[in-house]
């Protein structure tokens, strides 16, 4: 792998002490490289990890071997890093896995083969081609990006009825039982007083919330919204119809239908364009909720929408999932509307406490780029001034953790003056690559979005992380800072 010492964004934040942390962060990828050995190919038998032929990156911490969604936000990192070759190479490693096994497996062992993650592939394909113009790379490639759709639209779709209008969405869905090999003891302890079929569907249920990269969360429990009483055992992943995953599968179909166009294509581009308007209508039937202003996941045992907050209600905006160009619009005055903006150290996962990693008092990096981006990118002022807070209170949080632990976090607590993350299965990690990068990507999508509006960009020691120059007056996105109209 080849490491850039210097990457140009770092010449991008004039702060020293932040360039430092940010050069800090960057030499980290030294230490999460990984290359399988080649024995694992020859002698598969003897190893629980899957094979896969260029290196790559690992989150870190307790995770030493590859995750798939993890790793789009890996990428990105190393895209900003200026490691294109190593982003390459995971995106290789990713294309061989769905040439192998017809899809992504959740993460690089053996056990995890028969689930997968939110199908990112397409995503990073798109991530590297922004970097470099490799059309030929693209060329080689886009079967395999159509292959792994098609797992998702077999495997995981779900036909819903709305009027006199039938629409098809997707859903996270493992079909089979038994304890998950990676938490053995954990799924055992959990249905001791359950008879056979029960257990079977429980931990059917808790793989599904696995695939879901949200493992585990009120988000799949039947019992809700909060307060109402609700545990791991409540868990019906396969009853959610989750707004992310369709987001992410509606960026998909866009991506296709583009890539498709510019190879020549225009039977194939015209149908991924097709297959986008029906997700777009299908979700704004079903996900969209006039009333809340988000769109909303929706429960197939209740046959109504879950009203809780998730960032998740969100990724449209993200992945320019929708079509009424008011929807930013609406975005901020949920938002605003809810709590959710009081937590200064991020945006929390949930308002749910329940003791699970994906719920209050955790904020995860990769929720906090969906929304921060989404809102970044709209043409609603608010919802960029809202973007740029927030990308604020995230750097801030990260870089005074990182000041006292010397280490960089998975998760972190909303609560007080901001600490690791805590609860589910297992001790918060230290040293993930994902959210190390994420700090990074932070700064830079702010940057870049303040830069496009004609603004002043820049970083002070003590004081506002990001200031906006608006045809007036100078402002600054901290509380208490407002100097302008």
């Amino acid at each position: 792998m080849k490491w850039t010492r210097t990457p140009q964004i770092l010449a991008k934040i004039s702060d020293q002490k932040l360039q430092a942390w940010a050069s800090d962060l960057n030499a980290k990828w030294k230490s999460l490289g990984r290359k399988i050995r080649d024995d694992v190919r020859t002698h598969p038998m003897f190893y629980s990890q899957i094979y896969v032929p260029y290196p790559l990156m690992v989150p870190g911490g307790r995770f030493i071997e590859y995750y798939y969604w993890d790793s789009y936000w890996v990428i990105e990192g190393l895209l900003l890093s200026e490691m294109a070759v190593t982003a390459k190479g995971m995106i290789q490693n990713f294309l061989y896995l769905v040439e192998r096994y017809g899809h992504i497996p959740n993460g690089g062992r053996v056990y995890y083969l028969r689930r997968s993650q939110p199908p990112f592939l397409t995503l990073m394909m798109d991530a590297y081609l922004a970097h470099a113009n490799d059309t030929e790379f693209l060329r080689e490639n886009i079967h395999l990006l159509e292959v792994e759709y098609e797992f998702w639209q077999r495997n995981r779709s779900v036909s819903l009825t709305v009027g006199d209008r039938n629409h098809t969405l997707n859903y996270y869905s493992v079909q089979i039982g038994e304890p998950r090999p990676e938490s053995y003891s954990k799924d055992w302890e959990l249905v001791t007083d359950l008879n056979e079929d029960a257990r079977q569907e429980l931990w059917a249920e808790l793989k599904s919330a696995a695939e879901s990269g949200w493992d585990f969360s009120s988000r799949w429990f039947l019992s809700w919204p909060p307060p109402l009483p609700a545990k791991l055992k409540d868990t019906k992943a396969r009853a959610v119809v989750p707004v992310d995953l369709n987001a992410f599968l509606c960026k998909t179909e866009h991506l296709l239908a583009s890539f498709y166009r510019i190879l020549g294509n225009t039977t194939k581009a015209a149908q991924f364009q097709a297959a986008l308007e029906r997700r777009l209508e299908a979700v704004q039937a079903v996900l969209w909720n006039e009333a809340a202003g988000v769109w909303l996941d929706f429960n197939l045992l209740k046959k109504q929408p879950n009203p809780a907050f998730y960032p998740s209600n969100l990724a449209p905006l993200w992945t320019d999932c929708f079509s009424d160009q008011a929807a930013a619009e609406r975005a901020v005055q949920y938002l605003e509307g809810s709590t959710v903006l009081s937590y200064k150290n991020g945006l929390p996962t949930s308002l749910a406490r329940t003791g699970e990693q994906w719920d209050l008092p955790n904020a995860w990096p990769p929720l906090q780029h969906m929304v921060i981006a989404g809102l970044a990118k709209s043409s609603s002022l608010r919802a960029k001034e809202i973007a740029f807070a927030l990308a604020q209170n995230w750097v801030r949080t990260n870089f005074a953790l990182y000041k006292k632990y010397q280490a960089m976090f998975e998760k972190y607590n909303v609560d007080g003056d901001g600490k690791p993350g805590t609860g589910g299965e297992y001790q918060v990690q230290v040293g993930a690559c994902t959210e190390m990068l994420q700090c990074l990507q932070g700064q830079d999508v702010c940057l870049q979005s303040l830069t496009r509006q004609g603004g002043c960009a820049f970083l002070m020691g003590g004081g506002p992380l990001f200031c906006l120059q608006r045809g007036g007056p100078l402002f600054c996105l901290q509380t208490n800072c407002w100097a302008g109209s």
